[in-house]
């Protein structure tokens, strides 16, 4: 896997936009096809964030889950792109609206956290942030089981700017020093990894989310940025929401719900604004496990995505 992302970056950035769009659309449709549990989860988060929490005409459905599965895989060429980008590239590949919100929080201070779904390219607005004068980027990652692309990923990543630190015990402390320096911090937060996040109702269901970031804000006194990226006219686009400032007073479990639950609600909001570039891949509601079982017994359909 290695190599084919150094192979990615190196040609990828010579081959033009038509043949790469047609190319990953190719393999994404293939991908939505023979992945049927990833496809059962896709259209799970599909009914939720497109279609209210209810099913949709066969085709339309079908139009949606091949399109998500294109965003994923134009999110990954988007990766392999950016490593061969300069700052001219990445600029112009870019586009952002109400940035100030970011300008705003930092001002108020002492950092920023940014907020964000696994929705469009979001590497690429890191990068660009990364290129403004003054702003440090730390961004969390998920480790994944290939060690040897982690680290050349975090390699690319330094170089351009952005400090990364892998999803952990040790986590918590490295983002507080670096808001404390005046830095801002990109969590992605609709999805639970680890499993001990703050239980919240997201889309209608009971599930749980991270709970870094309000912990963060309490600790720091930084403000929270909601920020979602799409692709919009061959571009990566970034829209920023109003600053969230998390009180300093109160018990800490209670300030973390109740902050957890309203950026559950802000997620949605971002989500929807482009349900079909949400490629979160993996069950993230009791009810997605429930699905998965079932869909091995051959009746998935007897759990259904819950709305609100």
């Amino acid at each position: 896997m290695l190599e084919q992302y150094r192979l990615g970056a190196r040609f990828l950035p010579h081959l033009p936009d038509r043949l790469v769009n047609g190319g990953t659309r190719l393999v994404a449709v293939a991908l939505a096809l023979r992945r049927r549990e990833q496809r059962l989860i896709v259209e799970r988060n599909l009914r939720r964030a497109a279609f209210g929490g209810e099913g949709a005409p066969k085709r339309e459905m079908r139009r949606a889950v091949r399109e998500a599965f294109v965003a994923y895989g134009r999110y990954y060429i988007d990766c392999a792109r950016l490593a061969a980008c300069g700052a001219a590239e990445v600029d112009a590949g870019f586009t952002f609206n109400n940035y100030q919100h970011i300008s705003d929080a930092r001002r108020t201070g002492p950092g920023a956290i940014l907020v964000l779904p696994h929705v469009g390219s979001w590497e690429w607005a890191g990068v660009w942030l990364a290129q403004r004068p003054g702003v440090k980027v730390t961004a969390v990652v998920e480790p994944i089981d290939h060690p040897e692309l982690f680290e050349w990923m975090g390699r690319f990543r330094r170089r351009i700017g952005m400090d990364i630190v892998a999803a952990g015990p040790d986590a918590l402390g490295v983002l507080t020093r670096a808001l404390l320096d005046g830095g801002v911090v990109c969590l992605l937060s609709d999805r639970d990894i680890g499993g001990g996040g703050v239980e919240v109702e997201f889309f209608g269901e009971r599930t749980s989310l991270p709970g870094g970031a309000a912990v963060l804000a309490r600790r720091t006194g930084s403000p929270i940025v909601g920020v979602v990226t799409s692709r919009r006219n061959g571009k990566c686009h970034a829209e920023c929401m109003p600053p969230m400032v998390v009180g300093r007073e109160g018990r800490l479990r209670d300030v973390v719900t109740q902050t957890t639950q309203l950026l559950a609600y802000r997620l949605e909001e971002m989500i929807r604004t482009a349900p079909t570039q949400w490629h979160l891949m993996q069950p993230n509601w009791p009810s997605d496990r429930e699905a998965l079982a079932a869909f091995g017994n051959g009746s998935a359909a007897t759990v259904p995505a819950r709305s609100r």
